[in-house]
């Protein structure tokens, strides 16, 4: 027997556990399928085959020997190549770092999600180092969105976006520092949770700006997404910044709906300063969950600066040594960016920091009177490969910068956000669902709730 690989990953996994399909068949038809279709999007940098193929015979074992297998039994996934694999060299989207010498072993993460069954068959595209919001990597190719092979998949988490949309996996793992899961969820039309600053572990991946770094997973079904969460938590001693809080599922309340809630739609920065596409998906998005209230969140501007004051000065001391010796090895644009921040005076970032215990001290305020809200995740549909400027507020304006408008002051303070997406008459766009810390449930909820509703779904690319 086949299977679809549009179908959501706990279907597959039903069909593993059920005997419909072997764990070694679903690897083989996903493994043929990135054979045939990454060459169009360029997802992925590296394929772990036999690893694949070894631990799909391991869970088809354990089946007929009348074992318990995993929730995600059989289910493929990828992640981000800062992820450490193990035998590869983590190459968080440079050359400098495919000299490493190969990881030892997994990503925590990773590990997880390998102990609930699933099967990793790869490594995935990224920005270098993780300061990108195009995915247009200058060692690897760009990679594209399936939706319009011309047009970006955003970044930085690219592969992610772009081989979970295409069918390559059901499920991958990206990182999120300035949007970088909310950007590519966006533009390629798929479901993203960058969840709470600090909930899961970031043990064993290549960092990029350790007081903004969120990991998190990327799926084209709400429920898959949830399970995925659910089984990656748990705290880690070796992320210093991860909670001690114990794990608090979300599955089991997923269908209970968005009744009782409180939401409202983020105005302000979030509803001038987008193309219509983006002010037309939170409208669909608004009404799909009953929201008519709009707040005007203050601040917002004032917490974007923060966030790239913050970003470019943690980021360019972690890569000073770097910068010294091995600068003509860096992407320019990348380079050019890091020698901007260690040159940043340290005044400025100690009131970066004080802006956003600011801005974080105002959003909690309004959290005591809302629990959702609503706002645009890109300011457009995907633009193309090679794009450098885009039309804003009537100017033109440069893209790279402006494509995490909407996304760098909800992560600056570390919020929950589930990114949604919405089909209208061309490409998707996304919206980011925005909840109070350690509230992901709620977050996840409404995404549910607008799925079930046919407001929020992904739909398959024509990739052959």
């Amino acid at each position: 027997m086949s299977i679809d690989v549009f179908a959501p990953a706990h279907k597959i996994a039903a069909q593993v556990r059920d005997g419909e399909v072997t764990a070694e068949t679903v690897a083989e038809i996903f493994l043929a399928r990135i054979a045939r279709v990454n060459s169009v999007v360029n997802a992925f940098t590296d394929v772990t085959a036999q690893r694949a193929l070894e631990q799909a015979r391991g869970i088809d074992t354990a089946r007929a020997a009348g074992k318990m297998l995993g929730p995600l039994a059989g289910v493929p996934f990828a992640a981000k190549n800062l992820f450490d694999i193990a035998g590869l060299p983590t190459k968080a989207g440079s050359k400098i770092n495919r000299e490493r010498a190969p990881a030892a072993r997994d990503a925590v993460l990773i590990e997880r999600l390998t102990a609930a069954g699933a099967v990793l068959l790869g490594g995935l595209n990224m920005g270098e180092y993780a300061y990108d919001f195009t995915g247009e990597n200058a060692h690897d190719g760009p990679c594209r969105n399936p939706h319009d092979s011309a047009r970006m998949a955003g970044g930085s988490s690219s592969g992610s976006g772009s081989a979970t949309a295409a069918g390559l996996a059901p499920l991958s793992l990206g990182s999120d520092t300035n949007g970088s899961i909310r950007v590519p969820s966006s533009l390629c039309g798929i479901f993203g949770l960058k969840p709470t600053y600090g909930r899961l572990p970031r043990t064993r991946s290549f960092p990029f700006c350790d007081s903004l770094d969120h990991l998190g997973p990327f799926a084209r079904d709400v429920t898959d997404l949830a399970m995925a969460y659910d089984l990656m938590q748990g705290g880690d001693a070796h992320d210093p910044a991860c909670t001690q809080r114990p794990a608090e599922p979300v599955l089991p309340s997923l269908s209970q709906g968005t009744g009782g809630l409180r939401i409202a739609v983020a105005g302000g920065h979030f509803s001038t300063d987008g193309m219509p596409e983006a002010q037309a998906a939170v409208a669909a998005v608004a009404q799909g969950l009953s929201a008519t209230r709009t707040l005007e969140l203050e601040g917002a501007g004032i917490a974007r600066a923060a966030a790239f004051l913050i970003t470019n000065s943690e980021s360019a001391t972690f890569h000073l040594e770097r910068l010294r010796q091995r600068a003509d090895d860096f992407d320019p644009e990348t380079r050019d960016r890091f020698l901007a921040g260690a040159m940043l005076p340290a005044a400025w970032y100690v009131q970066a920091q004080r802006a956003r215990r600011w801005f974080h001290d105002e959003m909690m305020r309004v959290f005591e009177g809302v629990d959702l809200i609503i706002a645009p995740a890109t300011p457009c549909p995907a633009p193309l490969v090679g794009q450098k400027t885009l039309e804003l507020r009537g100017e033109t304006v440069p893209l790279r910068p402006n494509l995490g408008l909407f996304t760098q002051p909800i992560s600056c303070i570390g919020l929950p956000v589930a990114a949604v997406p919405v089909f209208g008459t061309g490409l998707p766009i996304g919206v980011q669902i925005i909840a109070a810390p350690w509230r992901e449930d709620l977050c996840l909820r409404a995404a549910f709730a607008l799925q079930r509703a046919g407001v929020c779904a992904a739909r398959a690319p024509v990739l052959g």
